[in-house]
């Protein structure tokens, strides 16, 4: 039973509220090669001090990157606030076959 299971990898990926493009499109190109090798990404816009009011920025992020990804990989969890923290999951799409 052990040897038949699976590892589930994780990696995480951060944005600000203020990510800009250049960053945005490096952290994208690293999400689809996570995804590729057939590990789930975590995507997070991470606010600190008052930036916490710009929620809706961290929305629009995170749409965005599910929108970039979602040949790569479908959406697991949408964009929820966890204390400081919004996050979302995706998970690898499946491979097709012949």
């Amino acid at each position: 039973m052990k040897a038949k299971t699976s590892k589930v990898i994780i990696k995480e990926i951060r944005f600000g509220p203020h990510t800009d493009e250049h960053d945005y499109n490096f952290k994208l190109k690293h999400a689809i090669n996570f995804l590729k090798e057939g590990a789930k990404v975590k995507a997070y816009v991470f606010f600190k001090g008052r930036s916490i009011l710009y929620t809706n920025q961290g929305i629009e992020i995170l749409t965005r990157f599910a929108e970039d990804l979602k040949e790569y990989g479908k959406v697991e969890s949408e964009p929820r606030l966890e204390g400081k923290r919004m996050l979302m999951l995706f998970t690898p799409a499946p491979v097709k076959s012949k």
